[in-house]
């Protein structure tokens, strides 16, 4: 009789496959948790900075640098060109409205003027000579005039003595005509005369009119090469400090050469640069403060300089109030320029984390402040001590703020005392 034979549940096969299956399952198990492990790290809390997020008063507030200037500087630029023959003063003289400070020499502008002395001085003589001509010429005329009328009474008198003659039959009529023809004759004469005396007179006028305006002229042009040559002697347009100068003596200077500059020293500014990004934030009237020998001072901006080079433009900032006593023309001043009114805002402290997360995320801690986890957040304006806060943290929570450099990419920080 055959006997059934009863079939192992767990055969060799079967428990390699379970076995298998369960090796495969604790290497998944055991990667899961070596993977988790490896985006953790255990930091000393002693070695990190750590702010509270807070909501207060915020005001937007970029730093620039700004160079102290005077208020008024005037730019000494050469009105003639020639060489320079000798220096009265030196760099950083103060001087007088007036005062020399160089002297030039033009040869070619000094034959100018020489040249141009001689012709008013030809011009007048020539005025001269025309005048005594124009007087001898008139008194000729009035010598003529005189004749006329003593020729003119003459046949006048005759005529009339004749005509009483005729009249009663005394002398014939011959002479009697002669006598009127002579007179009527005397009267075209004088008339004649009268005429070229009277155009004479206009002509004279005329030509001393014409002579005054071109000497007139001459005399203008002489005091303007008269100025050209006193131009060669440079002189301090204004009461000031002179810096900037650049003339040795025997140097040959350009007609326009910038020379130098004074610098009125009755008060300051401050010239900042700013960087171009910010160029349609910026106009007259925003406020500025810097801090200077352990006191606040403020500026206001007067003048926004559209202009950019290498990315950045230029402001002229006016003090508001005085200006600090010991500040000198050349100075930098680290300014803290406001771009807006103060408000309310949520606001993180600045720090070394910015520079590994661009502001895009922080390491925020847990309630117990055990655990520092990775947070995506989005900030908006700042200044140089906050961060406004738009997205991802609120009041009361607390983030890392020193340095993540030796973090790498770890999401989750155990924070340990030692």
């Amino acid at each position: 009789m055959d006997r059934a034979i009863q079939k192992k549940t767990w055969t060799t096969k079967r428990i390699l496959t379970v076995a298998g299956i369960g090796a495969i399952l604790l290497l998944i198990a055991g990667s899961i948790y070596y993977g988790r492990g490896a985006s953790r790290l255990n930091v000393d809390t002693e070695r990190l900075l750590i702010a509270e997020i807070k909501q207060g008063p915020f005001r937007e507030l970029i730093p620039v640098n700004g160079i102290v200037l005077p208020q008024t500087t005037i730019y000494l630029d050469a009105q003639e060109g020639g060489r320079v023959e000798e220096k009265y003063v030196e760099d950083g003289a103060v001087m007088t409205k007036g005062q020399p400070i160089l002297r030039l020499s033009n040869s070619d502008l000094e034959l100018s003027l020489a040249t141009q002395e001689t012709s008013v001085f030809n011009v007048l003589t020539q005025m001269n000579i025309s005048k005594n001509n124009a007087t001898q010429n008139t008194t000729r005329q009035l010598n003529q005039m005189a004749e006329v009328d003593n020729a003119l009474a003459e046949a006048d008198r005759v005529f009339k003595l004749n005509k009483k003659l005729f009249d009663k039959k005394a002398i014939g009529e011959q002479e009697y005509r002669q006598s009127e023809i002579a007179y009527a004759y005397q009267v075209r004469r004088k008339k004649l005369t009268e005429d070229i005396l009277k155009q004479d007179a206009e002509a004279v006028n005329l030509m001393g009119t014409q002579d005054k305006q071109s000497l007139t002229r001459m005399q203008h042009t002489l005091e303007l090469m008269r100025k050209k040559v006193g131009d060669l002697i440079v002189r301090a347009p204004i009461d000031g400090q002179l810096t900037s100068l650049d003339a040795e003596i025997g140097q040959s200077i350009n007609k326009g050469q910038r020379l130098g500059q004074l610098d009125v020293t009755t008060g300051f500014k401050v010239r900042a640069d700013i960087d171009e990004h910010y160029i349609s934030r910026i106009f007259t009237g925003l406020d500025g403060a810097f801090t200077f020998a352990g006191k606040d001072y403020k500026l206001r901006i007067k003048k926004v300089y559209t202009q950019v080079l290498n990315g950045r433009f230029q402001v002229d900032m006016e003090f508001e109030g005085l200006a600090p006593e010991t500040i000198r023309r050349g100075q930098t001043l680290q300014i803290r320029l406001a771009l807006g009114d103060e408000t309310q805002a949520t606001l993180l402290a600045k720090g070394g984390f910015y520079q590994a997360t661009g502001g895009n995320w922080v390491y925020k801690l847990n309630e117990k402040g055990t655990k520092a986890y990775r947070t995506d957040i989005q900030l908006g304006r700042q200044n140089p001590d906050y961060y406004e806060v738009l997205e991802g943290l609120k009041s009361g929570d607390k983030v890392i703020v020193s340095s993540y450099e030796s973090f790498g990419d770890m999401q989750e920080l155990i924070l340990k005392n030692q």
